[in-house]
């Protein structure tokens, strides 16, 4: 993944996202996600870290001492062909060096173990500067709600078949921090950093009840 030569602003939050070349499947297994959680963690310190030196000591992943960060993290979710991460750069460029490490890390992964060279991301990362705070809430709802389409495709035209099936298949969707919100307990929530962002959800239940509210509308009411 190529790094931006253009800097991103300090203590401004940001929507980045990438997907494969030719929009490739990238991740193929239960294996490939992971390591790319893992990378999430890793990836965002002023070290350089590779996952096997940290399995080699004998800690787990999300325990290990990174330093300081690079970015906040406030979400993100893992498609099959694609990703989606809300961060915030905390220092000089960090959003550029921390993409830069984490692309590289799982390409030069995937590569090996596919036995595959070349790129494996469409270009750059790509990214959006949130502006308002309007839409720096949406994003929190957004990029959680992305997996629903591999349930139904169909469901920002029609609205939600089923209710109750598709809340039950994002609270078991482990490829994003929708549980971390949900009031799951898990080793992947340290990925976030949720005290940089403003706290939109209190309670667990404010949470699930924006979802709701967002899988539940009208089309016909929406543009």
């Amino acid at each position: 993944m190529t790094t931006r030569v253009i800097n991103l602003v300090l203590d401004e939050f940001y929507h980045v996202y990438n997907r494969g070349t030719d929009k490739r499947v990238i991740f193929l297994d239960t294996v490939d996600y992971q390591r790319f959680i893992e990378l999430l963690f890793l990836s965002n310190s002023e070290y350089s870290v590779r996952v096997r030196e940290v399995k080699r000591s004998k800690k787990s992943i999300f325990e290990f001492e990174r330093g300081k960060q690079l970015v906040a993290i406030g979400a993100y979710c893992l498609m099959p062909n694609h990703f989606h991460i809300l961060l915030k750069p905390l220092v000089e460029n960090g959003i550029s060096i921390f993409m830069g490490k984490l692309g590289t890390s799982y390409s030069m992964y995937f590569n090996k173990r596919y036995e595959r060279t070349g790129s494996l991301f469409q270009g750059t990362f790509k990214s959006q500067h949130v502006d308002s705070d309007g839409y720096l809430k949406y994003l929190f709802s957004y990029i959680h709600l992305n997996p629903v389409k591999l349930i139904q495709g169909d469901w920002k035209e029609v609205g939600i078949q089923n209710l109750s099936q598709t809340l039950q298949y994002l609270q078991g969707y482990s490829y994003s921090s929708f549980q971390d919100f949900d009031g799951a307990y898990r080793k992947e929530e340290k990925i976030l950093n949720k005290d940089a962002f403003p706290e939109y959800f209190p309670a667990h239940v404010n949470f699930k009840n924006e979802i709701i509210e967002w899988i539940t509308f009208n089309p016909n009411e929406r543009t």
